[in-house]
């Protein structure tokens, strides 16, 4: 019996704290690469996370991650044909929410408070995590 990968968003923060190698959080970003996780995307995320990355390091390592990214088995990209717009506090905090939803992920994962409001929604059913709350369910699950 084969246990189903667990579909995940992240934040960008989340990313951004898992890709470093000395990071306490490369274990997720590795279980990316390992394909025990699947990362959900979609073009606006993609355009953040390279956005994000060159800033906090530099364009070599947002385009090399950009490219891993779009190449990768164990990343998924997703159309958004659909914006539900639940969060009003920081609107383009939806393009994770559109994302989870339309990727029937299993969880996002974001420390961001904003994202707390999707606990008290019914419909669309989101599953949101901190980065604590998924280490604690997951990491010794995905660092075999």
């Amino acid at each position: 019996m084969s246990i189903a990968v667990p579909r995940i968003v992240l934040d960008t923060n989340i990313l951004v704290a898992s890709i470093g190698r000395r990071s306490p959080y490369r274990w997720i970003f590795d279980a990316v690469i390992d394909s025990k996780l699947v990362l959900c995307v979609s073009n606006e995320i993609l355009t953040e996370y390279r956005e994000i990355v060159g800033r906090k390091t530099n364009r070599i390592v947002a385009e090399n991650l950009t490219n891993f990214l779009t190449s990768s088995p164990s990343v998924e990209r997703f159309d958004i044909y659909y914006n539900f717009g639940l969060i009003d506090v920081d609107e383009s905090d939806n393009k994770f929410v559109d994302c989870a939803i339309s990727a029937n992920a299993d969880h996002l994962v974001s420390n961001d408070r904003h994202f707390n409001l999707l606990k008290k929604i019914d419909f669309p059913l989101v599953s949101v995590l901190t980065l604590l709350e998924f280490e604690v369910s997951y990491r010794s699950i995905l660092s075999r």
